[in-house]
């Protein structure tokens, strides 16, 4: 089966001070991007997508996409505030982007296939590739629904030692179909797991056992006309606030309380990291150093 990878690279990286897209990690230079791939196409992935920004174009190619373009068919996609449904518009002063749900969107005239939706700047490890794999494999219910998979993660093997962050937390039916994904900011450690601190002082606490979403969702194309369905009504009530932005997992959220679509959600007990803060990146570059020493990965995946 023919499936494609696609990457979400078009972030600004504002909280970890430069484009940590590019940024090496791996014992012989090695991206976060370089694992993604490595993962994927041992998984069976035949194809990857880039979702760039054009400002970055011929840097990205040249330091990133060029190393792939003999091992796996390679291709590109800019996401713009220019790249709109016919129509919408947004604010003319406005700067940021329009969020993972319009990157995913943006590859519509791209991605034929079964796809996996990746963050480029996380660690997912070679378990969730493989699981993603084995459900595209999978016959697929004849019930009128869309079915799409997410990799979920435990929470507290997600969390930075040098800030909050923002995850997903999910809850999942007794078959394993996701039934909702709460996007919490500002979670942090906590000697009893995690805990968030809501607006009015209040803490949450979290056991550290729940799933979180990363934003490694597996889909087919029957998506894009469902992001483009909830990205004209997010812009039509949305578009003059410069900072909204259209997230994937409150996209599929809305395809699920519409009854247009199930998610399984295929939980990994391998290996998460993430570079939020450029204080992580040290923490990171260990642990795939542990994972080398390990024999998970060669010593240079460049040089397969």
């Amino acid at each position: 089966m023919s499936t494609t990878l696609l990457i979400l690279a078009a972030g600004m990286g504002s909280r970890y001070g430069g484009l940590k897209q590019l940024d090496p990690v791996g014992p012989s230079g090695e991206t976060l991007l370089d694992y993604s791939v490595f993962d994927a196409i041992r998984a069976g992935f035949t194809r990857v997508v880039f979702v760039i920004r054009r400002d970055f174009d011929a840097e990205f190619r040249a330091m990133i996409g060029s190393r792939y373009e003999n091992r796996i068919d390679v291709d590109y996609v800019y996401q713009g505030l220019d790249t709109l449904p016919a129509g919408c518009s947004v604010a003319p002063t406005r700067t940021k982007p329009l969020g993972t749900g319009h990157a995913i969107w943006c590859a519509r005239d791209k991605v034929k296939t079964p796809f996996a939706a990746i963050n480029a700047d996380d660690f997912y490890g070679a378990d969730a590739y493989r699981s993603l794999a084995h459900f595209f494999a999978a016959p697929t219910p004849h019930d009128g629904m869309h079915h799409f998979a997410m990799v979920g993660y435990r929470l507290d093997r997600t969390l930075s030692d040098h800030g909050s962050v923002a995850r997903g937390v999910c809850t999942a039916d007794a078959l394993g179909r996701l039934q909702s994904i709460v996007e919490w900011v500002g979670i942090e450690k906590a000697p009893s797991g995690a805990r968030c601190k809501a607006p009015s002082g209040d803490w949450t606490h979290f056991t550290g056992q729940e799933t979180v979403s990363m934003n490694f969702f597996g889909f087919t194309p029957a998506i894009f006309p469902l992001l483009e369905a909830g990205l004209v009504q997010f812009l039509q009530t949305r578009s003059t606030d410069e900072k909204a932005e259209f997230y994937i997992p409150s996209a599929v959220a809305g395809m699920m309380a519409a009854q247009v679509a199930q998610v399984k959600v295929l939980t990994s007990e391998g290996a998460w990291f993430g570079v939020t803060y450029r204080d992580d990146k040290p923490l990171v570059t260990a642990a795939i150093s542990q994972l080398v020493a390990a024999g998970d990965y060669p010593a240079s995946l460049t040089g397969q």
